[in-house]
């Protein structure tokens, strides 16, 4: 069974790097955030999860901006345009359904 430091980095955009597994219906990502780092307004048909680990993430969400801090989750509905930065490092988990099979 692997463990997270068995698990392929991915970077996702400068400062921001995850690692994915993939069910048959699901990708689990853990994320890795350096402070500042932004990730661009986008949007996809996954439902996204994100749990935040450690840190302090703003994310705008449709037109609302959310200030995501340690155990705080929040669900992205499939196909809102969002966006976020970091106001510190910070570690989250993000859930995906149906899988991203572009992450694999």
């Amino acid at each position: 069974m692997p463990t997270l430091n068995d698990i392929k980095k991915k970077t996702l955009s400068p400062g921001i790097i995850g690692q994915y597994v993939h069910g048959a219906l699901a990708t689990l990502g853990h994320v890795t955030i350096e402070k500042g780092s932004l990730l661009a307004a986008h949007n996809h048909p996954h439902e996204q999860i994100t749990m935040i680990l450690e840190g302090t993430l703003e994310m705008k969400i449709g037109n609302e901006i959310h200030m995501l801090t340690e155990g705080m989750i929040h669900i992205i509905p499939s196909n809102v345009i969002h966006s976020a930065i970091a106001h510190s490092d910070c570690k989250l988990i993000d859930v995906f359904s149906p899988v991203r099979e572009e992450y694999k």
